[in-house]
């Protein structure tokens, strides 16, 4: 007697044999691990794991195919990141379920240390460079992500959203104080929290010069246990100095009153790591599914996202997400 075996279909049963594949093997799944937090190139991979490069290549070749890394091309180099698992279509839940687990486990001593050894090499390539262009850049830093680049597109945002004659609004991090007069204009009461002196005293003088009288700065850490919340928190250019940011976002959601809206406004994801010494940015800029992701674990709602090219090569992208009406717990 013949049995007969119910066939698979082979674009499906192909599809999960990948991704089973790619996720067979420990040193693949170690680069998943490194590749949660940045991304890197080919040749800067294969130093991290101490393997030639064609290694590498055979390696990435199985995990892109798998759809488990995604690329980006920066001039003549490709940068390998982690993709984000859709959970709608086939494979998606086990590709989540792969990376929960991955982020679980704890890079060997040697490979941490190597992977510092990338993060020198790559100040020094970038030290040289902005060695010659330090005083250029210094002086027109501002082009490349000042509030004149997305004022507008903010404003759009922001306009668009509706509330209340008693609503406030939570400014954290507000640098020279450039944007405190919209909000001052739009809120019936307006907080600004900084954790510098020096910048807090530049938003004093324009609150002074300004006559902003219902706007109040606050010398604190927006990630403290200082109980403010506000309709409308804004985050402009300062996320990437958080060493932290999915941590930050979700305690910067706790900010955020039910209902009311988180404003973001960042950098998109690049490679000009000389950002670091002249802005002090820890990270260089974010993909835009990370905030969407990271929002989404701090029970916040991504909403309308707004992207500003510039000329030189940087995008910035400004962000609302929403906070459910319901929403009480404290995260």
């Amino acid at each position: 007697m013949n049995l007969r075996v119910p066939s698979i279909g082979h674009e499906h049963s192909d599809q999960l044999a990948a991704l089973c594949k790619a996720g067979g093997d420990p040193l693949r799944l170690n680069v998943l691990r490194v590749l949660a937090s940045d991304s890197y190139g080919v040749l800067e991979l294969a130093q991290i794991f101490a393997i030639g490069q064609s290694g590498m290549s055979h390696h990435l070749k199985v995990l892109a195919q798998a759809e488990l890394v995604a690329t980006r091309r920066e001039g003549n180099a490709i940068f390998y990141r982690r993709a984000l698992p859709d959970t709608v279509n086939l494979g998606g839940k086990l590709h989540t379920a792969l990376l929960e687990e991955v982020d679980g486990l704890h890079l060997p001593l040697d490979v941490l240390a190597r992977i510092g050894q990338v993060q020198q090499q790559r100040a020094a390539a970038s030290q040289d460079f902005f060695s010659r262009v330090e005083e250029k850049f210094r002086a027109q830093q501002d082009l490349i992500a000042g509030l004149p680049q997305y004022r507008e597109s903010l404003l759009a945002l922001l306009d668009k959203l509706s509330f209340g004659p008693e609503a406030c609004a939570l400014e954290v991090g507000p640098g020279d104080g450039g944007f405190l007069p919209e909000l001052a204009r739009r809120f019936n009461q307006v907080w600004a929290m900084d954790n510098s002196p020096e910048m807090l005293e530049l938003a004093r003088q324009v609150c002074q010069r300004e006559a902003l009288t219902n706007v109040t700065l606050q010398l604190a850490d927006a990630l403290g246990e200082l109980q403010l919340q506000a309709d409308c928190v804004v985050l402009n250019m300062v996320l990437h100095h958080f060493s932290a940011p999915d941590q930050a976002l979700r305690q910067l959601a706790n900010r955020v009153k039910p209902g009311g809206s988180l404003l973001v406004t960042e950098l998109c994801s690049h490679d000009q790591s000389w950002a670091r010494q002249a802005c002090g940015d820890l990270w260089l800029g974010f993909e835009q599914e990370d905030l969407a992701r990271w929002a989404t674990a701090a029970g916040l709602i991504p909403g309308d996202s707004l992207y500003v090219g510039l000329r030189n090569g940087f995008q910035i992208q400004v962000r609302h997400f929403r906070r459910t009406a319901g929403d009480t717990h404290h995260r």
